[in-house]
């Protein structure tokens, strides 16, 4: 063999090897993330009993809710402290990096995610499940990158790949985390990342099922796709919907540097004192507080609220409440995302936006469950600004295919409703602050 076709061949071996490695690791990301998914389910039942323990004492117990969320808060913001880059998202590092603007980190990052992540959830913060695991998918991808000895661009790319693959196990959407890849973290289609990101999104939705099924996160009733000209109507939904995503955004941008400038209070009480005012409002209704997957389901099956029915005080009450928590309890610096907090409140901002309207609307037209898919999308997207990824992501976690025109309409409202009140994409703005806090 001439030392050419030697060369040709080993670069065709990288190729591949890239492509297994990327696989391999995406089984990891499946097995960490369906863990971590795990973990939060158990947190949750605990919590919901503890809480309702704490019910049969009386006023006394009122404190209970408030000392769990504190002391959740606080030990995961030590946690997160310990380690660069574990508060927060993550989703901002791993744009980053993509970007060459940081490096990836590895050391003791998985672990600070997950321990502290699970405690910050767990504990009742309005944070969201996928942060932490696309930043340890995106940890795993780099991990695999350089013990596979992939030259530096398939180990960049790898990292990135496998970040989606863990939004893809988060919501167990695999063409939404397809999809965050090109639109969110790259905004760009190249062949080979997507194909990259394929084989590692595949094999890690698959490893997450084998430890959390393979069931809907938020299942819907089976839903007729509204009338055509109801078109129009989920346009200026989707309008409403990105001026609440451009005001969440500056909400969220501002509470944090008001957090940065009280720097006489130490960053593990300032957490704990987040985590008590949390606490307060899990005492009076916990749908209130957490990362918002039960107060979607409700929303999307018709439940209740506050003991009582969908009236539009109680949808009023529980929007401002979880607009202002949620920015707030990401301001505690601990590890948490962003996105699940959003679908809820997109979900309450439909179903809002349904009871207001339905005066005006003939009988049988759309129903409030639509509103509320419509809305979690284009909430979603008038934050993150990925309005393909949106709809997708909300496809696939509901299940609400017939639904996907007024989906697409509402995102692209919502999307250029945004852009014209001059809202930064959130992550551009959260890369942006970790660079000058660097």
């Amino acid at each position: 063999m001439t030392k050419t076709s030697r060369g040709v061949g080993s670069g065709r071996w990288r190729s591949g090897r890239s492509f297994v490695v990327a696989a391999v690791a995406g089984c990891a990301v499946g097995l960490v993330g369906g863990g971590f998914r795990w973990c939060l389910l158990r947190a949750d039942t605990l919590r919901v009993s503890l809480l309702e323990a704490a019910d049969g004492l009386g006023a006394a117990g009122r404190l209970i809710p408030v000392v769990l969320t504190a002391v959740g808060a606080a030990v995961a913001c030590a946690i997160a402290q310990r380690v660069p880059h574990a508060a927060g998202s993550g989703i901002q590092h791993v744009e980053a990096v993509w970007r060459q603007e940081a490096e990836a980190r590895i050391a003791w990052l998985l672990p600070a995610k997950f321990l502290g992540g699970l405690i910050a959830i767990g504990s009742g913060l309005v944070l969201g499940r996928e942060g932490p695991i696309v930043h340890m998918g995106a940890t795993i991808g780099s991990a695999a990158g350089r013990r596979g000895r992939l030259d530096p661009e398939d180990a960049r790319m790898l990292h990135t790949a496998l970040g989606g693959a863990g939004l893809a196990v988060a919501f167990t959407a695999p063409l939404g985390g397809l999809l965050f890849v090109c639109e969110e973290v790259t905004g760009t289609v190249r062949p080979r990342l997507v194909l990259l990101t394929l084989a590692g999104t595949v094999t890690a939705v698959v490893g997450s099922r084998l430890v959390v099924g393979d069931a809907l996160v938020l299942p819907l009733s089976a839903v007729t796709a509204p009338p055509l000209w109801m078109l129009p109507v989920f346009l200026l939904s989707g309008v409403t919907a990105g001026a609440l995503g451009a005001a969440y955004s500056t909400l969220v941008v501002r509470t944090l540097r008001v957090c940065d400038g009280l720097n006489r209070i130490p960053l593990v009480a300032r957490a704990a004192l987040i985590g008590a005012g949390v606490g307060v409002l899990m005492a009076f209704d916990p749908l209130l507080t957490g990362g918002g997957d039960q107060l979607s389901e409700r929303l999307l099956a018709g439940g209740h609220l506050t003991g009582g029915g969908l009236t539009v005080a109680a949808l009023v009450l529980c929007l401002a409440v979880r607009f202002v928590a949620g920015p707030l309890s990401y301001a505690a610096a601990t590890p948490g995302g962003l996105f699940a907090p959003l679908l809820a409140l997109g979900a309450l901002w439909g179903t809002l936006t349904h009871a207001l309207a339905a005066p005006v609307l003939p009988a049988g037209s759309a129903s409030a469950a639509a509103f509320a898919v419509v809305g979690m999308a284009a909430v979603f997207t008038g934050v993150v600004r990925a309005p393909l990824t949106g709809a997708v992501l909300v496809v696939e976690m509901t299940g609400a295919g017939a639904l996907l025109l007024p989906l697409l309409t509402a995102c692209f409202a919502a999307t250029v409703t945004a852009d014209r009140l001059g809202s930064e994409p959130i992550y551009d703005a959260l890369r942006r602050r970790m660079s000058e806090r660097a």
